[in-house]
């Protein structure tokens, strides 16, 4: 064999090797992003705690884990949220409630940059068509996480929010009639 020959499969080996293990590389860091957590009921009707929380310091982080709940507040990509749990009703099928006024069951953490949003009503900042998980009442579109900060900075939304490392990495919307 000629030694441009050995040159140009030398030269492919060592790209094939460089691809496969970056490949590998980043199907590992998107496989291990964050351990997956038992998800509540989405409407479940009492208020999840989290008894390692000490709520007499200031505002922040829950323990890693899903929480069910809304955002109740986003300013400069930090949000803050709180449990909430559903009520059934005597003239509807039910709504969800948060807190009593004056309890101070809440959290606060950052979005994290590669925040996965899933949608129960489209990627547009006001809700649209409903894309939604018939099978389990959650939201299924994929948006962005402007949309996210955006969605969440004017309106409460209820959804199931994922906590890892102290920032929030998924949240998934519960749609509600």
């Amino acid at each position: 064999m000629n030694t441009p020959m050995r040159g140009l499969l030398a030269a492919g080996a060592a790209v094939a090797v460089v691809l496969s293990s970056g490949a590998a590389a980043n199907a590992a860091t998107a496989a291990a992003a964050y351990p997956r957590y038992k998800a509540p009921k989405p409407f479940g009707t009492t208020f999840q705690t989290d008894p390692k929380h000490d709520f007499t310091k200031h505002i922040h982080s829950r323990h890693n884990g899903i929480l069910r709940g809304w955002i109740t507040y986003v300013h400069g990509g930090v949000a803050e949220y709180q449990p909430i749990k559903w009520r059934k009703g005597t003239q509807t099928e039910g709504y969800f409630v948060g807190q009593p006024e004056g309890d101070a069951m809440a959290y606060s953490s950052p979005v994290a940059k590669d925040v996965v949003f899933l949608s129960a009503y489209g990627c547009k900042t006001a809700l649209s068509g409903m894309t939604v998980s018939r099978k389990t009442g959650l939201g299924a579109k994929r948006c962005s996480r402007t949309v996210l900060i955006k969605r969440y900075g004017s309106q409460r939304r209820p959804a199931l929010i994922t906590v890892y490392k102290g920032r929030i990495v998924k949240v998934q919307e519960i749609w509600t009639p």
